[in-house]
């Protein structure tokens, strides 16, 4: 695990999720394999291995670059940079 990308330094430790779900996943009816949490927003959607990936969907429309696992908080992600950053 790296730490030379810059979007991991921005502290957004005050970011609550907005939910304890994929908002998009429990609409459409879709399972969830696991969550992730935007650092910009506090979207919660789901990961790639999940149908709908939810979270990449969202980096993609909004470009927020940061994500967290959650609710285990074991690990970040940067879209941007492709770089994964431990707690």
């Amino acid at each position: 695990m790296q730490k030379d990308c810059q979007h991991f330094l921005q502290k957004k430790e005050n970011i609550l999720p907005n939910t304890k779900y994929c908002e998009e996943c429990k609409k459409q009816h879709l399972p969830t394999v696991a969550l992730r949490m935007c650092l910009t927003c506090g979207h919660v959607g789901c990961c790639d291995s999940s149908i709908g990936k939810h979270a990449t969907k969202h980096f993609e429309e909004t470009g927020h670059p940061i994500m967290k696992s959650t609710p285990d908080n074991i690990w970040k992600w940067c879209y941007i940079h492709e770089e994964y950053y431990g707690f």
